[in-house]
């Protein structure tokens, strides 16, 4: 089964790091964010990877030059400005009429990925997203008035449910993407919702994006312990 990575966009907000690489280079333990993703993928058998290169996409292209993991990996540039849903529909012509995996270049989980897949394959939507409740950054309150009544300290039940990534999603959705400018989150995944064509799986163990500095600085700390 093919698996798309979008790997393309500027990643702001960890400028530190990405005035000078794409944020799926930023290194985690020796080795790049995108590198750890495609080794869970493989680690359950999916090994065909496409990956959406934008901004500074030359950089993942060196990486991945004249090295062999085992994998099959396609570069495809899809535009330094286009958006999510965009990167997505210009793979079209690689994905033809199958069933594939799409994930972000900066998302870490240990999702199991072929209970992902049955879960998608039982359910027979448009689309499979992996949800996820990651703890809240801060202290849940609670007002009446001024007077608190409710104190919960950092808590995963204080968080809603989230768009993970890691989908599972048939061909017949990227008809849903106009073009360059859509984004992937808003007009094709809202559509999808309405007409009750997705459907999510709940992922309750280990999930990380990194958006930030100390995001980056935790998933260190944690793959330190599980490698």
């Amino acid at each position: 089964m093919k698996v798309v990575i979008l790997a393309g966009g500027l990643g702001t907000r960890l400028s530190e790091y990405t005035h000078s690489i794409p944020k799926p280079m930023i290194s985690i333990n020796g080795k790049p964010i995108i590198f750890h993703i495609m080794k869970h993928f493989s680690s359950y058998g999916f090994k065909d990877f496409y990956i959406a290169l934008g901004y500074k996409g030359g950089i993942i292209k060196k990486f991945f030059k004249n090295k062999n993991y085992g994998w099959k990996v396609n570069l495809i540039n899809t535009g330094k400005k286009t958006m999510t849903g965009g990167r997505l529909k210009r793979l079209k012509k690689y994905l033809k009429n199958e069933t594939f995996m799409m994930t972000y270049g900066d998302g870490l989980s240990d999702v199991n990925l072929k209970k992902l897949l049955k879960f998608h394959k039982k359910n027979k939507k448009i689309v499979t997203v992996t949800a996820v409740r990651p703890p809240a950054r801060f202290g849940a309150l609670k007002l009446k008035g001024n007077k608190v009544s409710y104190f919960k300290e950092k808590s995963r039940l204080d968080e809603g449910w989230i768009n993970g990534g890691f989908f599972v999603m048939e061909p017949n959705f990227l008809k849903l993407i106009k073009n360059d400018r859509t984004y992937l989150e808003k007009q094709p995944l809202e559509k999808v919702t309405k007409d009750k064509q997705l459907v999510a799986y709940k992922h309750k163990r280990f999930w990380q994006c990194i958006d930030t500095k100390r995001d980056l600085d935790k998933v260190r700390q944690i793959l330190k312990k599980v490698f």
